[in-house]
């Protein structure tokens, strides 16, 4: 019997953790040992009790502030490890799993594949561009389908999004890095490389994770089989957002600087002085802090 546990990380958002809970609980669990941990990362209005209340049978830490998405993970990843889980399965909150999404543990079958990641769509009415569907194509427009990495650029994207499934991603496939929505890791993998990286905060710690885990010999493979739908709510905004500004710029240097190529990391480096010198405050502060060794949570958007 496989013993898995899924963390979900919850931030002022019940309404999305209780529904994804609820799909969690309808899913096939085919003889798996599954316990499902849910990480109230600080929240500052009446969460747990209505997570709890919903869903009595989740197992709840609540963190008494926001460590992020990375911070948050690892307490539920450290938990997890502690009480014996061999796999680890990372779910965002605004995610709603099919019956079948478990299978994304068959993965692992093959001893070298150290991470997998599910087929993403966007849940219906949530997509980018949602006058370029019809009806009938709704909730099969792919959210992520594996992951793609442009080192020149030193930018990470998803493979198909925006597109409607139509079979052309079906296959099992290795990929530069599975997106911290939905990734299961076996606990040899935390025991070689280490949590996420808590420097990170928000952002881009997936993608340090998968490419630690694969400096470490470990396969990353997307896995067609396990369906999920992303609400893509975004506790934290999105592009252009001041917060996703900041975490973007700051740990886009911080990954680059690790992993890219010289002449890539040669680019970065202009590209961030010319930051400093512009007019994006959140990228200029992004860029300061990265130069000064500011890590984890250094940014908070100004109330207003």
């Amino acid at each position: 019997m496989k013993k898995i546990s899924i963390v979900i990380v919850n931030w002022n958002g019940a309404k999305d953790t209780i529904a994804c809970l609820s799909s969690i609980s309808s899913m096939k669990k085919n003889g798996a040992d599954l316990t499902v941990i849910v990480v109230d990362n600080g929240s500052k209005d009446d969460s747990v009790k209505q997570i709890g209340k919903a869903h009595p049978w989740v197992t709840i830490l609540s963190l008494d502030e926001n460590r992020g998405f990375s911070g948050g993970n690892n307490a539920g990843i450290t938990y997890a490890m502690h009480h014996g889980s061999e796999y680890v399965w990372l779910l965002n909150n605004d995610t709603v799993v099919d019956k079948d999404a478990l299978t994304i543990v068959d993965a692992f079958r093959d001893a070298s594949v150290g991470i997998a990641g599910s087929k993403i769509y966007f849940s219906p009415g949530r997509e980018y561009h949602k006058d370029r569907y019809t009806q009938s194509e709704r909730g099969k427009v792919f959210w992520y389908a594996g992951g793609n990495i442009d080192w020149d650029n030193m930018l990470a994207s998803h493979r198909g999004v925006d597109e409607v499934d139509r079979g052309q991603y079906d296959r099992i496939q290795d990929t530069p890095f599975v997106t911290g929505c939905s990734l299961m890791m076996h606990r040899s993998v935390v025991d070689a490389i280490g949590v996420l990286d808590d420097h990170l905060y928000l952002y881009l710690e997936d993608l340090d994770f998968c490419l630690r885990a694969k400096r470490a010999g470990y396969r990353l493979v997307y896995y067609p089989g396990s369906v999920i739908w992303h609400v893509n709510a975004g506790s934290s905004g999105g592009a252009g957002n001041p917060l996703h500004d900041y975490y973007i710029t700051r740990n886009r240097l911080w990954v680059g600087m690790k992993y890219a190529p010289i002449r890539t990391k040669i680019a970065l480096f202009r590209e961030a002085l010319t930051f400093l010198r512009g007019s994006n405050a959140e990228k200029r502060q992004a860029v300061s802090d990265f130069f000064r060794g500011r890590w984890g949570k250094q940014y908070e958007p100004k109330k207003t």
